[in-house]
């Protein structure tokens, strides 16, 4: 039996994790191609470093 009360758990990276991949889903769906890594990295928000040599 349920619990009465508003006793509902939310996993907060599991969310972050939907509403990235929903976000990845939409920018695919909208590209006339597949998308480059550079555009899913700016779709997941993934910042790059440029290692030196």
């Amino acid at each position: 039996m349920a619990a009465v009360g508003g006793t509902a758990v939310q996993d907060h990276v599991a969310l972050a994790e939907i509403e990235l991949c929903g976000e990845l889903i939409i920018a695919a769906s909208a590209a006339e191609d597949r998308l480059s890594l550079e555009s899913i990295d700016e779709v997941l928000r993934v910042e790059r470093q440029e290692r030196d040599s």
